[in-house]
């Protein structure tokens, strides 16, 4: 099948993108212990502070992923005339932008978290990092939140496989899991088995825009 939309190509390598540079920064993270628990500022400080280059590091794979993810959905709203229901298409793309700036958002707070661990740690210095490790937290809370719908509308407005759509779907009940993770520890101290179950329980939206990234890139 020819493929006449030009603007496929280049959102299926952006998607792929995304999905390497998050599992790339997902993986520095989990096992270096810079989940930085904001239960915990003294301790999320020293761990920015110990290890600021692997923190940039990691800083600088997932600012590249949303970013990527920002521009696939800009991508894909503005080219939705190959699809039956351009309006669902824009409104994916849409969504999927959305998640992409909140995620950057969220990495600004993170930054700013490896300024304040160049000082030393008084009790103003942890009230802030709180407040920025808090905002950053709810920050990629609502960039989960954008992103499932993003998978949603996407699975039911883009064309694809029937088995695509239904994995499509278990992704985003998936993505679900995770944005309610932190409200069930609301009233505690979030664990380090809850943050690494968070980023766990997005994987599989990861892997699902990945899958349709590697198939718009193959259209012929």
């Amino acid at each position: 099948m020819t493929d006449l939309n030009p603007g496929a190509r280049l959102t299926g390598v952006l998607l792929l993108i995304s999905l390497l540079a998050m599992i790339t920064g997902a993986a520095i993270v989990v096992p270096s212990g810079l989940t930085l628990n904001p239960a915990d500022p003294d301790a999320a400080l020293a761990a920015v502070g110990e290890q600021v280059g692997l923190h940039l590091t990691e800083l600088a794979f997932d600012v590249l992923g949303w970013l990527a993810l920002t521009a696939a959905g800009l991508v894909m709203a503005a080219r939705p005339n190959v699809a039956p229901r351009p309006h669902l298409v824009v409104f994916a793309g849409g969504l999927l932008a959305a998640a992409g700036l909140a995620g950057l958002l969220h990495d600004a707070g993170n930054l700013a978290l490896t300024r304040l661990s160049a000082d030393p740690v008084t009790p103003t210095t942890a009230a802030v990092a709180t407040a920025v490790l808090l905002s950053a937290k709810w920050t990629v809370n609502l960039a989960g939140l954008l992103w499932v719908a993003a998978t949603t509308t996407t699975a039911v407005g883009v064309p694809m496989p029937s088995g695509l759509r239904r994995a499509g779907a278990i992704a985003a009940l998936c993505g679900l899991a995770a944005v309610a993770l932190p409200w069930t520890t609301a009233a505690d101290d979030p664990s380090e088995a809850s943050e690494q179950l968070g980023y766990a329980l997005y994987l599989p939206i990861m892997i699902w825009y990945g899958v349709l990234g590697w198939r718009y890139l193959r259209r012929q």
